[in-house]
């Protein structure tokens, strides 16, 4: 399936390390507090220049190269928690308008400037990220949002700014999208079976998680 829905990034962000009280629950230092940088920033197979990943245990790599996380949603959170959830905000390297990243089908591909993206899978909220943003409660929060925005491999390298279109190249049949992905993983277990039709589009963690919790099904 092709389509030629057009967004727009309206910020790249990259990491200003911390070393908050926050940070100790993992390694002490933590790179989720992005910051809008000026100018075009490369994104490459192995993640965003100028980009730190602190916790490369369930953070980064091909398949979390560049998450991504839309206006509207920015906007949710900032009502729901009372506070500005500004871009990066979230730990997100783009924020784009005119894309629903938490609504994407795993495996939808999109271009993004000259780069060329594609849709992995959601991202899971944990501790720090509640630290970071000091709402003790927000990872119950976040899932129960549906909003996680999209984790997104590199297909074609290149450097990306503000201003840049964002354009759906294609989109897979199967339909299962970001939002039902993070349910199975957290919350909904019975929709595991459901989220299987993506597996050719999951990540290296992701199809791991998957052959592994339907191993355990069967048995």
């Amino acid at each position: 399936m092709t389509t030629s829905t057009a967004g727009r990034v309206e910020s790249v962000n990259v990491a200003v390390v911390r070393s908050d009280p926050w940070t100790k629950v993992k390694n002490g230092r933590s790179g989720i507090d992005k910051r809008p940088v000026d100018g075009p920033v490369l994104l490459t197979t192995s993640g965003v220049d100028g980009d730190t990943v602190c916790d490369v245990e369930h953070h980064g790599g091909p398949d979390q190269a560049v998450y991504a996380y839309s206006c509207d949603d920015l906007a949710f959170w900032t009502a729901e928690l009372g506070q500005q959830v500004l871009p990066g905000g979230v730990g997100e390297n783009l924020t784009l308008s005119g894309v629903d990243c938490s609504g994407a089908v795993v495996g939808e591909r999109w271009e993004v400037g000259d780069a060329v993206l594609q849709v992995r899978g959601p991202r899971i909220p944990c501790r720090v990220f509640a630290g970071f943003r000091s709402v003790p409660d927000l990872v119950r929060r976040f899932v129960d949002a549906r909003r996680p925005g999209a984790y997104l491999a590199v297909q074609r390298p290149s450097a990306v700014r503000a201003g840049d279109a964002v354009r759906v190249l294609d989109r897979p049949a199967h339909g299962v999208t970001v939002a039902d992905l993070m349910a199975a993983l957290t919350a909904t277990p019975d929709e595991i079976p459901a989220v299987a039709a993506a597996r050719e589009h999951l990540g290296a963690r992701g199809r791991d998680w998957l052959d592994r919790t339907l191993g355990a099904m069967r048995s």
